[in-house]
């Protein structure tokens, strides 16, 4: 077998892998959530049943019930590994910086093409505690399984195989097909957004050896873009019907500045990571 085709298999079965670890668990959870609406929805069972089905897949992904070698391998997979504060928090930096950043590059593509205004379904007939815990809830399957399959899984494969810089840029890809909300958006504007947050997470995971410090930023960037960005883009008008105004311009600004800060924030985590790993 060829280097090529060696290195092609290792990209599918990673891939593979971490879409299967990305997907399996939120489907779950949609079905559970679906039936719990139907039934009984004043009683939100399926969080707390949610909650430990995630605690369940926590455990196995991170090799609880496997034999010694088994569980060392991976544990190493999963990367869930403490990280030292200071690295924490410039990770946190960087990804806050990144969000800001990616929040504008929405705004401003909302603008070229028309985006949907809907993201979430029609909750008001349900009670607000049930609506409430399941909006929290889903913010935290997503991100646990997304950090668990392509930043755990998917990216300490390849990161194996490949050099550093490869295996986020193929990590970021493989996070760009997955279906991403809006549904109903076009599609090349979803796929170079949600390619730009891979990469921003896939380097987060690289640097920091963690996939702790992406979750965290995962869970609130998706609080963040579901209740406050999504939900207003749309009502911009077009720039084909007059609408680069003044508002546009700052978006503008406001993209080229935060990405600066967070590449800057970013080459700060490297240095400050190197550190670490030496002393």
């Amino acid at each position: 077998m060829s280097l090529t085709s060696r290195s092609i298999l290792v990209v599918v079965r990673a891939a593979i892998l971490g879409i299967f670890i990305a997907l399996f668990g939120q489907a779950i959870w949609s079905a559970i959530l679906v039936v719990n609406l139907k039934t009984t929805p004043s009683i939100p069972w399926a969080v707390a049943l949610m909650i430990v089905l995630l605690w369940i897949i926590w455990q196995y992904l991170g090799g609880r019930w496997w034999s010694r070698s088994n569980s060392d391998a991976r544990h190493r997979l999963l990367r869930a590994n403490l990280v030292p504060a200071r690295v924490f928090g410039w990770a946190l930096l960087s990804g806050a910086l990144s969000l800001i950043a990616l929040s504008a590059y929405w705004r401003v593509m909302a603008q070229i093409v028309r985006m949907p205004s809907g993201v979430l379904p029609d909750m008001s007939m349900y009670p607000r505690v049930t609506v409430a815990l399941m909006v929290v809830m889903g913010s935290i399957v997503s991100p646990i399984l997304e950090q668990a399959g392509i930043w755990g899984y998917c990216q300490s494969i390849l990161e194996r195989a490949f050099s550093g810089p490869v295996a986020v840029l193929l990590a970021a890809i493989v996070f760009a097909i997955l279906p991403h909300p809006p549904m109903h958006s076009p599609l090349w504007p979803r796929l170079v957004f949600y390619f730009l947050i891979g990469a921003m997470l896939s380097v987060t995971a690289y640097l920091t050896k963690s996939i702790l410090p992406g979750l965290t930023i995962h869970i609130v960037g998706l609080l963040i873009f579901f209740l406050l960005v999504f939900p207003y883009a749309a009502d911009r008008p077009l720039l084909s019907e007059g609408g680069a105004d003044w508002l546009f311009w700052i978006h503008v600004a406001q993209a080229i500045i935060f990405t600066t800060l967070a590449a800057f924030s970013f080459v700060h985590l490297a240095s400050v990571t190197a550190r670490e790993h030496v002393s």
